[in-house]
């Protein structure tokens, strides 16, 4: 392997054995890493053909399997990847397409005229490109095929200092904040991961994560590639399906959210002769805080470390991980720190001591450089070199890092991000609601779940169903209201701004978790 550090993904590429398995899915053959760069480099070719250069955007919409995985680091290598949720409406690609000046989509061939995404990617004139089907050859092989979105590029491939990467993350406005992350940095996380986990060449991870989030694109696909390792990607989470994926597939370890470990637990009973004989050496959880009893349950099950990290997408994923042993695993905390230098601040940005509350802030290679466009943003969550989380939490005596809460008001349901100002502008728009606060209730499962609180308009009597139904319309699944309570008025602090952390316990639904 070439002893320099990766800083560029097609580099990164170059560290897998030629004839060694990349990317595979159950059932297909293997895209070894041979093929695998040499499909990138093909990639960016067709790229700058359809005149799409360096840092261009390309919106990527496609279902979890080996091509979004392969889609994810081929475009990338010669452009930015921006990938999207396939259950969003047709409005909210819209807005994402809009907002990322995207220059191209790719879409698979079976969207055909049905897909929302290739409708609003035409209503705005964004060119629309096709994946054109070539795993009978290996898993995750695709060509391009649509018209040229300008003029052909000449440019080289993507250089350290270009976008790899652009994602959306929710914030506290109504706006969600752009993130983009370069080829160093996400070759400095990829780097990270790799090494919490002690990932090798022998090592084979089954994703299970949508491959639209910075925890799948990061510390499945690309951590495994670093590390000269192979990720099998099924089609998407399937709870049903996992203990067959196990015997398939022999991964020696998976990562996924606390939501995703349950239901796997729920149907461990039934597959204990799986699990006892399956491949894997580790089980990761990140995205959302692990229960302490579901870590209990999964190393009974089995039979193996469960390594808890804490990651975010300003930081390309991974800032925290609990060691692999003999390094204790500290229940309850998200580890030691893991790539990026790791502080806790207080107000003014000085340091607090061990043991002391305050915000989480981190600096290292990984951390994106700032928001797009967004020059509030980036006032407040950058400063003195640091990047400030936004999360409440401790470093105890050892090191280790415990999350105690966030100072943000963003809503994570079971590690998707939801803001709550979007929820709010969709209810708003129903004719009949003069004001709307959307906020977190405790969830026995996701951890978080949306609700909002609504003040109809005079005269006007909306139903739960009603409002929910209008949100789903216009809202991916997970963000609509699971609970939408009204009132006569919203909960105000001193300074008149609505009150949304801490309205679940005002309003008596803290006790109520599903």
């Amino acid at each position: 392997m070439p002893a320099a550090m990766p800083d560029t993904i097609l580099n990164l590429l170059s560290r897998g054995a030629g004839a060694d398995p990349a990317i595979g899915a159950p059932g297909a053959p293997s895209l070894d890493f041979d093929r695998l760069r040499r499909h990138a480099r093909e990639t960016v070719g067709a790229l700058r053909r359809l005149g799409i250069g360096r840092n261009d955007r390309v919106a990527v919409v496609l279902p979890n399997g080996p091509a979004m995985a392969s889609a994810f680091a081929s475009v990338a290598a010669g452009a930015t990847a921006a990938p999207l949720n396939p259950a969003y409406r047709g409005e909210e690609f819209e807005f994402y397409l809009r907002d990322l000046r995207a220059k191209a989509l790719i879409v698979g061939a079976a969207a055909g005229g049905d897909s929302p995404a290739a409708a609003a990617a035409e209503r705005l004139g964004v060119g629309v490109l096709r994946l054109a089907d070539r795993s009978a050859e290996a898993a995750g092989l695709f060509g391009l095929e649509g018209g040229a979105v300008g003029d052909a590029s000449g440019d080289n491939a993507a250089a350290a200092g270009d976008i790899a990467l652009v994602l959306h993350t929710s914030g506290t406005t109504s706006r969600p904040k752009i993130v983009p992350l370069s080829h160093a940095n996400v070759c400095a996380s990829a780097r990270n991961i790799a090494a919490a986990l002690s990932l090798g060449s022998a090592d084979r991870c089954l994703n299970v994560m949508p491959l639209f989030h910075i925890h799948g694109l990061m510390a499945s696909v690309l951590a495994s590639l670093w590390a000269g390792a192979s990720v099998h990607c099924p089609p998407g989470f399937n709870a049903l399906r996992f203990f067959a994926w196990l015997d398939e597939v022999r991964p020696t370890w998976y990562s996924a959210v606390p939501t995703m470990h349950q239901a796997i637990l729920a149907r461990a009973g039934r597959n204990r002769d799986v699990a006892a004989r399956s491949a894997l050496r580790l089980v990761r959880s990140s995205s959302a805080p692990l229960p302490p009893q579901v870590m209990a349950e999964l190393e009974e099950v089995f039979g193996v470390p469960v390594i808890e990290s804490y990651g975010m997408t300003e930081a390309a994923h991974q800032m925290a991980s609990n060691p692999l042993p003999p390094a204790p695993r500290k229940p309850g905390t998200v580890g030691l720190p893991a790539g990026p230098e790791v502080a806790i601040l207080d107000e003014s940005g000085a340091p607090r001591p061990r043991g002391v509350r305050g915000e989480v802030a981190i600096r290292g290679g990984n951390v994106t450089a700032g928001y797009e466009d967004n020059p509030d943003a980036n006032a407040g969550a950058f400063a003195g070199g640091w990047f400030r989380t936004g999360d409440e939490g401790f470093l105890d005596e050892d090191g280790y890092l415990t999350i105690s809460g966030r100072l943000k008001e963003i809503i994570n349901r079971g590690g998707e991000k939801v803001s709550p100002r979007e929820v709010d502008e969709v209810l708003t728009g129903h004719e009949a609601v003069a004001q709307a606060v959307t906020f977190a209730v405790p969830h026995d499962r996701l951890g978080e779940d949306v609700a909002a609180a609504v003040v109809p308009r005079e005269g006007r009597s909306p139903t739960e169903a009603e409002l929910r139904d209008f949100a789903a319309e216009r809202l991916a699944a997970f963000k609509v209201p699971r609970t939408v309570v009204f009132l006569d008025e919203i909960p105000k602090g001193a300074t008149g701004k609505p009150q949304r952390i801490g309205l679940a316990d005002r309003l008596g639904l803290t006790g109520g978790a599903r």
